[in-house]
């Protein structure tokens, strides 16, 4: 019987896939069905998706928290239905003759918290149906505008009708809502016509590892060598540290003690540094409570 991972893996996400065929052939290449990710890339989308396999399955929620980098590219003059180039084509206008100063002044708007709607054409569920499908059926969706972060939006190149974007922002964020937002701005519409995520939280593009690769190491019974730590993507996290009798009673479920500050979330480790669990501090008591436990008993 082989024995399950448990761990994180960078993949260089290829276009034409969706992040759901990718973690079905990670689900095949490691033989086993605890396999997720971390935040979804569009099929149209190259770069990191984080996939998480086995226990590392439990900590999506706050691997998907980091801080996302992209490079754009958005093309003015066209508007499409799902705001990016895999689209139908809804509107065109002309492009007007602008400079990188006007270009820059149209991305300072949409720096800072902003609101954001979601394009009709995602995975956003409206009574448990993923709009996209309403969208496609013809029906009207209504969706309303969310608020999302862009810590950075900086113009690479200009080169018309194409601007190439470098954007750092929340998880959340739509990149085809930007493109589609900077076009009204610029008064000739846009769309997303390629799209690579550099970095998601801790894991970049330049460590990230192609299916290819991932499937040669599969066939050498390696793969297991390109998975990094349950924990290597939340060591923004406070740590605390267990003896061992106080490791047997978190692993059991009871409140335990630990060195380290108090804090609402920590990552929980035993003398010799094996990861153990998720920890919050309970301040009525002075002692840590397990929230999630990855280690055996």
């Amino acid at each position: 019987m082989r024995v399950p991972f448990h761990g994180v893996l960078n993949v260089d996400k290829p276009k034409g896939m969706t992040s759901h065929d990718v973690v079905a052939k990670i689900r095949r290449l490691a033989g086993q069905r605890q396999v997720g990710h971390a935040g979804t890339l569009d099929p149209m989308a190259t770069g990191v998706l984080v996939v998480l396999l086995g226990k590392a399955t439990r900590l999506s929620e706050y691997l998907m928290r980091g801080t996302k980098i992209y490079q754009a590219v958005v093309r003015l003059g066209v508007e499409t239905d799902t705001y990016d180039a895999d689209g139908e084509v809804v509107c065109k206008g002309s492009v007007p003759e602008l400079d990188e100063a006007t270009l820059e002044e149209a991305l300072g708007r949409f720096v800072g918290e902003i609101e954001q709607v979601p394009p009709a054409f995602s995975a956003l569920k409206q009574n448990g149906v993923p709009v996209y499908r309403l969208a496609r059926a013809g029906r009207y969706v209504k969706l309303e505008p969310r608020k999302v972060t862009i810590e950075s939006l900086e113009l690479e190149a200009w080169d018309p009708p194409d601007m190439t974007l470098r954007v750092a922002c929340s998880s959340g964020t739509y990149i085809r809502s930007l493109a589609h937002d900077l076009g009204q701005a610029l008064g000739c519409g846009a769309h997303l016509a390629g799209l690579i995520r550099l970095a998601s939280g801790v894991f970049t593009l330049e460590d990230a590892h192609s299916l290819s690769e991932i499937e040669d190491a599969a066939g050498l019974g390696e793969m297991g060598r390109l998975l990094l730590p349950m924990d290597s993507g939340i060591r923004w996290m406070p740590a605390a540290t267990f003896d061992e009798r106080e490791k047997w009673r978190l692993l059991h479920g009871q409140p335990a003690q630990a060195a380290g500050e108090p804090a609402p979330i920590a990552r929980a480790y035993d003398a010799s540094g094996n990861f153990l669990a998720l920890v919050e501090f309970d301040n009525a008591t002075g002692l840590w409570r397990p929230r999630k436990v990855f280690a055996n008993a």
